[in-house]
This record gives C-alpha cells, structure tokens and sequence, in this order.
C-alpha cells in the first residue's frame, strides 16, 4: 500500500530552461521525463497487484471481465430482438386424423379444428407466414398425409400469430407442393386479422462459420430458438419422393421432430432456409448435430409457382 501512495507524491516539474536562440521557456525533457514518470509509476503498481502474497480477490479479476460481461450483454439482446421479431412469423402445425368427417359449418371453413375431441394429432411441424393473404411455407412431409388424402379425414390445424401478437387456431389448406424439394405450401383463412410475413433473405453469398438460428416447434413444444453455424454448403440429401435435394445448407443449429418446415435464419432476421432433416442418433431420434435446410433461393424459385398454378414450374404443363 506504500507503493500506491506513492503515486501521489511525484516529484515537482524541474524549473524551465532556456536557450541562447529563444527566450521562451522550454518546458520539452521535463514533462516528457515527468510522464514516463508516471507511466513507470503506474505499471509498476499494476505489476506489484498481481504478485502480493494477500491480493484483494475482487478487484482485477472485476475490471478485466467488465468489457468481457458488456458485450456478453449485447450479444444476448441481439439474440432476444431477433427471436421477438422473427417468432411471430413462424407457424405451429398439427397432423390430425379426424375420427369422422365433420359436418361443414355455415362459414364454409372447418377453422376450429380444434374442438373435434376426437382428432388424433398425428405429427407436428413448423412452417412460416409467406404473405399477408395467409401463405404458409413449410415442408412436404409435414403434410404429406393431407395432400394424399382419399378419405377425407386428414386435417391440418395452424396455429399463428397476427402483428399485435394474438395467437389464433386456423384450418390449412394445400395450395400446392413439390415433394423434389419437400416444400408445400397451405393457405388459412386470415379475414380480420393482420400478418407479419417473414423477411426473406438469400443464401446464395452465405459462409461457413457464420451465425444461424431455427426457430420451430420441436417435439410440439412452441416456439423455440437453436443456435449455431453454418457448418457446410452445397450438401445433396434426400428427398420424400426419392430424388436429391443438391445445395443444402448443413448446420449444426439444432432440428429436431417438429422444427420441419420452419425457418432457418441469419443473424439479421432473414430467412435463409427451410429447415428439413437431421441425423439422428440410432434408437434415440435425438439430433446428432448435422442438420440440414432447404435453401432459400431454391425456397424463392418453387414457392410462387406454387401459390399461382399449385404446381412447380417443371410440372406445369404435364
């Protein structure tokens, strides 16, 4: 604690010399003498902290984590923002089998799928809001049940937000699907309510190593955000009528059952892929961390011809 005090006890500036070519005091080799004073000072007290035997334990390990813990903050608001603006945007979906074909209502829409008690829930994905005339992006294998229904007791419940936030059930509606690129599109009704369809991005200038994140409906939990890495680009994975899927986007952001269907996005918010399959661990169904999404462009390319003819474009005229 000497030391310390020591600091305050420099020795005065020299008095001010002067040169036979100026009569002005020049005040230069002292205070540059006087500074490097200080400097010498100063480190040797920072030095002499970490190496006295009774250090006092809360002071430098406090001063060097305060930068460390501001942008540990930062990083987590980031993270907070972007799940609050891309959720309301993401859609649950259930697979249900209806135990009798219900009666129509006045409406004309069997929206409130949920109150027939007797419908098993079948399976769960994700999806996200396309437009605001109610377009809902997601995978041909969460509702590939329903587009090949014959019987006529398939149903599909959507469960989606407005802009306020207010969570409302809607039935879904095929409007078109293209199972070469596991992608469908539903249509639910959204008279009196306002959507916020989600920001598309692209993934054609995307990176290994950058920042990713899912948001779904993992294992029918609602709403739930993974983090992590773009981990490989131009990956081919199947598809459900047998064909590959070439450019996928590998990711270790954790897909699980049910993150099907959602969104795959950078750390703007914008959608760069569709989430779609994952390698399981054998007999857990548990994620083994090499995930994979269908990506957007592909996504921008398939969807309006979709929405427009129910078809893509390589089908079109067949």
């Amino acid at each position: 604690m000497e030391m310390l005090a020591s600091l305050h006890t420099l020795p005065s500036p020299l008095p001010p010399t002067t040169t036979s070519s100026s009569s002005e005091p020049s005040y230069k080799t002292p205070f540059i003498t006087r500074r490097r004073a200080i400097i010498s000072a100063s480190t040797a007290a920072i030095a002499s902290l970490l190496h006295i035997s009774n250090p006092i334990p809360s002071l430098y390990p406090a001063i060097a984590l305060q930068p460390q813990q501001v942008e540990l903050d930062q990083e987590e608001d980031r993270i907070v923002r972007l799940f609050q603006e891309t959720s309301p945007s993401v859609v649950f979906i259930e697979d249900l089998e209806l135990a009798k074909i219900p009666k129509s209502s006045s409406k004309g829409d069997r929206d409130v799928v949920a109150e027939d008690e007797d419908a098993k829930v079948e399976g769960t994905g994700s999806g996200f809001i396309w437009d605001k005339f109610g377009h809902i992006v997601t995978n041909y294998h969460v509702v590939d049940k329903l587009a090949t229904d014959q019987s006529g007791l398939q149903s599909c419940k959507v469960l989606l937000a407005d802009a306020s936030g207010t969570s409302f059930y809607k039935e879904g509606k095929i409007v078109g699907i293209d199972p070469a690129y596991d992608l469908a599109v539903l249509k639910v009704d959204v008279e009196g309510y306002e959507l916020k369809p989600i920001v598309v991005g692209t993934s054609r200038d995307l990176r290994v190593g950058q920042s990713c994140f899912a948001i779904g409906n993992p294992f029918g939990y609602e709403n739930t955000l993974t983090t992590g890495v773009v981990s490989g680009l131009g990956r081919e994975i199947p598809s459900p009528n047998g064909r590959a899927i070439r450019g996928a986007i590998q990711t270790d952001a954790a897909i699980n059952a049910g993150n099907s269907g959602g969104p795959l996005i950078d750390s703007y918010g914008h959608v760069i892929g569709v989430n779609t399959a994952t390698f399981t661990r054998k007999g857990t169904g548990i994620s083994s961390g090499v995930n994979f999404a269908i990506p957007i462009d592909t996504v921008v390319r398939t969807v309006p011809y979709l929405i427009v003819y129910g078809t893509p474009y390589s089908n079109r005229f067949q």
